[in-house]
């Protein structure tokens, strides 16, 4: 192909918040697939926090963007050209692939998803890498038995709400962390949750105490910061603590200072481990197959936010640190044909 298309770049490192001026929209050449190649035109793209800390020139699990740099994630596509025996035009496929319209991809770099199993985006969601994140997490590194009091902060987020709801599952109490009074209405009228608390309105750790009147023996944590030092007072002995983010601090220019945790952890010999999906690369399909079957067993509800059109993929990734978005962020470019 000889049309152009857009692309997103990293145009500068982010100091504090991001702003729009941190990115460069970008004309660029289509490109052609060779043998073995295919070329997707985006359909779907995900927008996540983590991408954050990549925008950052720092060590990390995963190598950061690099200055005029063509920004990555998660994205659904379909094949619109094909030089692959594996895939055909008209496929839609899941990969990590460019902010950008178009992409020439190796077969090996994307898979085949069947849009009959599940709607589209629930691949990149729910049954996808935020659904599979707080399936490993609470489940590999939390152990939540029956009865058990489980904390979710960040909890209308896409992984989060899918935390409670796993909690849920297995039979523990789910308390639900989140900034709106709608959010925390969500949690409770639709995700089940036992309790939810609007940090922004209410007295955190008096919340806590009312809402986990026995403690806290799982705490899920997706944002750090103060809300997680509300939680350390009230672990349970052997409580445990899966580290999945901590939003509150990736636009700091400040190094982010809190109470100290050692002496926590050693009172009640809690577990605090931090991880990344990445860590269980190797049992994804156990995670794909225990969603998927509670998804379709009504067990297992999602929310997704919407934004349309390429040209506002930067509005909605902002959008993410004012709480704006209600479960899984997405940005739709195209219609699948």
């Amino acid at each position: 192909m000889n049309q152009m298309q857009k692309q997103i770049k990293l145009a500068k490192r982010p100091i504090g918040t991001p702003v729009m001026e941190d990115f460069a929209f970008i004309d660029a050449p289509i490109g052609t697939p060779a043998d073995g190649e295919v070329l997707i035109r985006a359909i779907y793209v995900s927008v996540d926090p983590y991408l954050r800390g990549r925008m950052q020139d720092t060590k990390s699990y995963i190598p950061p963007f690099q200055i005029n740099e063509v920004i990555t994630s998660g994205i659904i596509g379909q094949v619109v050209e094909t030089k692959s025996e594996h895939f055909t035009k008209g496929d839609i496929v899941l990969g990590t692939l460019g902010w950008q319209e178009y992409s020439v991809v190796n077969e090996k770099g994307i898979r085949k998803i069947d849009p009959k199993s599940a709607p589209v985006t629930a691949h990149l969601g729910i049954i996808g890498m935020t659904g599979l994140t707080a399936y490993f997490g609470l489940l590999d590194i939390g152990k939540p038995k029956a009865g058990e009091t489980v904390v979710v902060s960040g909890a209308a987020g896409a992984v989060g709400s899918a935390v409670g709801q796993i909690a849920k599952i297995n039979g523990a109490r789910a308390v639900g962390i989140a900034g709106t009074d709608e959010k925390c209405q969500y949690l409770l009228n639709e995700l089940g949750f036992d309790a939810a608390i609007n940090y922004k309105k209410e007295d955190v750790p008096r919340a806590l105490e009312i809402a986990c009147p026995d403690g806290i023996d799982i705490y899920f944590d997706n944002v750090g910061g103060s809300i997680s030092d509300a939680v350390f007072p009230l672990l349970n002995k052997f409580a445990r603590i899966p580290v999945c983010g901590a939003i509150s601090s990736y636009n700091s220019v400040e190094l982010d200072m809190g109470p100290r945790v050692q002496t926590a952890l050693i009172k009640t010999s809690a577990l605090m481990k931090g991880f990344t999906l990445g860590d269980y690369a190797s049992r994804l399909e156990e995670g794909n197959i225990a969603l998927a079957a509670w998804l379709n067993e009504g067990k297992l509800k999602y929310e997704e936010t919407i934004t349309e059109g390429f040209d506002h993929i930067i509005d909605a990734f902002l959008d993410l640190f004012t709480g704006a978005n209600v479960g899984k962020s997405l940005v739709k470019v195209a219609d699948i044909i």
